[in-house]
């Protein structure tokens, strides 16, 4: 009966009445509140916008671009800091209306804002440093020396309070790569100012400008394939659905599974829905308990949707029969089976079932 849903909000021990389960949906827990990490990135954002009002005056002064890409750089930083903190609140907003999952993705959005950010200024800075090779300007290289001392103290600090918050959120995760990206800037910018200080080549700020691209680059496509991923809603990294579907078909009672999906609904909180078949006078109930209570144990995922029924219970209900259930050693006539089953041809993704078997 497919259009029955029972949710069993007990543990994996507990009992829910009646003979058979038809859906189930797993008792889950959230993570805590996102605005308790609020004061750590208020902190950093606090520091970043002080000193970077500071250090755009000192890279005009000294004809820096290095100084001048790591001030823009520590503008996506405060942009980002803020950003993110704005996510956090609208993350926090409880679930209704039509936005069933709340507005957990704004962190997601954040988080690819972050990356485009990212690369789109190393473009720009590749230009500029390209540019400055060609035709060095005289640098002062005491002055960038000093300012990029005083930056990594600085991003240290903010690098640490980051550290702090939650950083399994890819939100968090953005902007704490921002102000690493940063950190590793100012190091190579004040061995640039060394350089020019000591030996008065005055690529090497240009020089350094790359290596802060560089880094740039390596952080802003991270965050956009992560945040994609995402909203593509593919399976979390490092989880294979196929492997879980064929764990699931394993279990005891359990014939076949089918319309298995995986997803992340923002990062840290992966969810599956599956519709699961078990054998005729199988106990439902206890075949959904267990595998929530395995998908939770062994993969972490509490937000789990399994729409549990007998094989074959929903023949007779004027939508069609189920995919065709074969064993192991069965080999059936593909055609036949298609022919036998509008279900199959509508099923999204592989069908497992025990056994050898394709996906």
């Amino acid at each position: 009966m497919a259009d029955h849903h029972d949710h069993d909000h007990t543990g994996p021990s507990g009992h829910a009445g009646g003979d058979h389960a038809h859906g189930g949906h797993e008792g889950h827990s959230h993570t805590v509140a996102a605005d308790a990490d609020r004061g750590w990135l208020t902190t950093a954002l606090a520091l970043i916008v002080a000193f970077m009002a500071a250090e755009v005056v000192v890279g005009i002064v000294a004809h820096s671009l290095a100084l001048l890409s790591d001030a823009a750089h520590m503008l996506t930083d405060a942009g980002a800091l803020g950003l993110a903190l704005v996510a956090m609140r609208l993350a926090a907003r409880p679930a209704r209306g039509g936005y069933t999952f709340g507005l957990k993705r704004a962190e997601i959005l954040s988080a690819q804002a972050n990356g485009i950010t990212l690369l789109v200024l190393s473009v720009w800075l590749t230009y500029e440093a390209v540019r400055r090779l060609i035709s060095p300007p005289p640098v002062a290289g005491g002055l960038v020396l000093a300012t990029a001392l005083v930056g990594v103290a600085v991003n240290i600090a903010a690098a640490w309070s980051i550290s702090k918050a939650n950083r399994t959120s890819l939100n968090v995760e953005g902007a704490f790569q921002h102000i690493l990206t940063d950190l590793y800037g100012f190091i190579a910018t004040a061995v640039a100012g060394a350089i020019v200080l000591t030996t008065g080549f005055s690529r090497a700020d240009a020089l350094a400008s790359l290596v802060v691209v560089a880094l740039m680059l390596k952080a802003g496509i991270g965050l956009v394939r992560a945040s994609g991923r995402i909203f593509l809603e593919a399976a979390p990294a490092g989880l294979d659905p196929d492997l879980v579907g064929d764990a699931m078909a394993h279990a005891d009672q359990v014939v076949e599974v089918h319309d298995l999906h995986v997803w992340l609904i923002t990062s840290g909180q992966p969810a599956l829905s599956a519709h699961v078949l078990v054998q005729p006078g199988g106990d439902c109930h206890a075949v959904r308990r267990h595998l929530q209570g395995w998908l939770r144990d062994t993969h972490g995922i509490t937000h789990t949707t399994l729409q549990v029924d007998h094989l074959g219970e929903d023949q007779d209900d004027g939508c069609g029969d189920l995919l065709q259930i074969t064993g192991p050693d069965d080999e059936p006539d593909d055609s036949s089976a298609h022919e036998q089953s509008g279900h199959a041809e509508d099923t999204h993704g592989p069908v497992h079932r025990p056994g050898p078997h394709e996906h």
